[in-house]
């Protein structure tokens, strides 16, 4: 099972081991954006079969972002496997945000049941470092033309490199930039705030930083590091009342920074106008595009849970006129015992009289797990769950029966017509179940329609395929 970490300036050069070769090109694929934007989407990450895993929450959401593998040590298809189990375990669909757009058919085929989306808002600008380090060709005369006047304007001004010393004159340009600041937007004065606290990290080996400096003050910033083939700019800032400073901050810092890689990433625009008005004035060679995708399960094709019938039984949903036997099932601890779940290490909330059915209505709507209802003549006598869907085709089934009825066969019965409908009609590919060693009568029904295929200490563990 993974275990995750916080995404802090401890950890920092820990993710930099990944991400320093990373060749995704997308700005989330750094430290800069992981530290710089850590309190607002809360990540964590593991470290498996080679690869950094990143787990973001946000809202209460449970994404991913794609397995980041170091050269040749790394295999990504093990990475989604440890990720896909700690996904069963916590009883959630995977989900990958800020998916590459090359990785996207790996993701597709891995899982068949999706749902994409590829906003423009968020997409990246990527420039051929070429291009900003020398602005040359008719099509950025407009950029050169901006930097010549602010070299005839500003003759003293000189790009230089920032370093820890720097920190009372870097404080006052924040001051400065703070007073001239005049968006209105949430997000862009959040971004204000991060990025100042980003510049903290000046001095580390990851980061890459640089100020135009007039007259003892710096009156432009910029922060980034190289990610593969790739610069990254996470800050560009500068004064608003100098004319043409802001292509002379980008070109200086490519200038300084940028030899030896192929492309320049200077992020999305965040939706603003003006950013996304300057940002393509530079000619990006490319849109970094991301992908969001949310895998579902088979459960997601129905709108409601079907009746199924056999010789002697149906199953159907559990209604609120079962509560009261559906809670005897529920709270039968020897049941439970062979059923290997206690309800009291999971209960959310007080134990009120429909709290198991709420629980299975619940599991449904949110298209995790499908409760049958296993009916003689009308009345609940047990219940068949299929749950533990692995969003690739795979999912548990499990069986109980009231001690009353049991011995006569009805386990067996609705455990077998469930299974055909999971694998011919509700479509997946495997089905799982298990039982306890101990639990003969369990062992001989799942023996009477899947094929044992291993065991523990424990349990036995059965399949079927279609």
């Amino acid at each position: 099972m993974l275990t995750f970490y916080p995404v802090n300036v401890r950890n920092s050069l820990k993710l930099r081991k990944y991400y320093k070769t990373c060749s995704y090109r997308l700005c989330e694929y750094s430290v800069g954006v992981k530290l710089m934007w850590r309190h607002h989407f809360s990540p964590l990450f593991a470290e498996a079969a080679g690869c950094l895993i990143v787990k973001n929450c946000s809202h209460g959401v449970t994404t991913f972002d794609y397995p980041v593998p170091l050269p040749e040590a790394g295999d990504v298809s093990a990475a989604l496997d440890e990720i896909d189990a700690y996904c069963r375990e916590q009883g959630i669909c995977p989900s990958f945000v800020q998916v590459p757009e090359e990785a996207l058919p790996t993701v597709l085929a891995r899982y068949p049941y999706t749902r994409i989306d590829s906003s423009r808002l968020w997409q990246d600008y990527l420039y051929r470092a070429e291009d900003l380090m020398t602005f040359a060709g008719r099509r950025y005369s407009g950029q050169r033309n901006h930097i010549n006047k602010f070299q005839k304007l500003y003759p003293d001004a000189a790009f230089r490199p920032i370093t820890p010393a720097d920190k009372e004159e870097l404080e006052a340009f924040w001051d400065a930039f703070h007073r001239a600041f005049n968006k209105e937007n949430a997000m862009a004065k959040k971004e204000l705030c991060y990025a100042r606290k980003l510049t903290r990290q000046i001095g580390k080996s990851w980061v890459l930083a640089g100020a135009i400096e007039l007259d003892g003050h710096f009156i432009a910033i910029s922060l980034g590091e190289i990610c593969g083939d790739t610069l990254i700019c996470h800050i560009e800032k500068a004064l608003p009342e100098y004319e043409g400073l802001y292509p002379t901050m980008v070109q200086s810092f490519a200038a300084h920074f940028a030899g030896g890689c192929a492309y320049i990433n200077r992020e999305d625009d965040g939706a603003d106008k003006g950013l996304r008005t300057s940002k393509t004035q530079y000619r990006p060679a490319m849109m970094g595009k991301k992908y969001i995708v949310r895998t579902v399960t088979e459960l997601d094709r129905l709108s409601a849970i079907p009746t199924l019938r056999t010789d002697r039984l149906t199953l159907d949903a559990i209604t609120p006129a079962d509560i009261p036997s559906y809670n005897r099932l529920c709270l039968d601890d020897e049941r439970n015992r062979l059923w290997g779940y206690d309800y009291r290490k999971d209960l959310k909330g007080p134990l009120t009289d429909g709290y198991f059915y709420r629980v299975a209505r619940n599991d449904f709507k949110r298209r995790l797990a499908i409760n049958f209802a296993i009916r003689l003549d009308g009345a609940l006598i047990g219940e068949a769950v299929l749950y533990r869907f692995d969003c690739r085709g795979a999912a548990e089934l499990g069986c109980r029966i009231l001690p009353e009825y049991a011995g006569h066969g009805y386990g067996a019965e609705a455990f077998s017509r469930v299974a055909d409908w999971s694998l011919y009609e509700l479509g997946l590919y495997r089905l799982e179940a298990k039982c306890y060693k101990e639990n003969a009568t369990s062992k001989r029904m799942l023996e009477a329609s899947m094929r044992q295929i291993g065991e523990d200490e424990s349990f036995y563990f059965f399949e079927k395929l279609i």
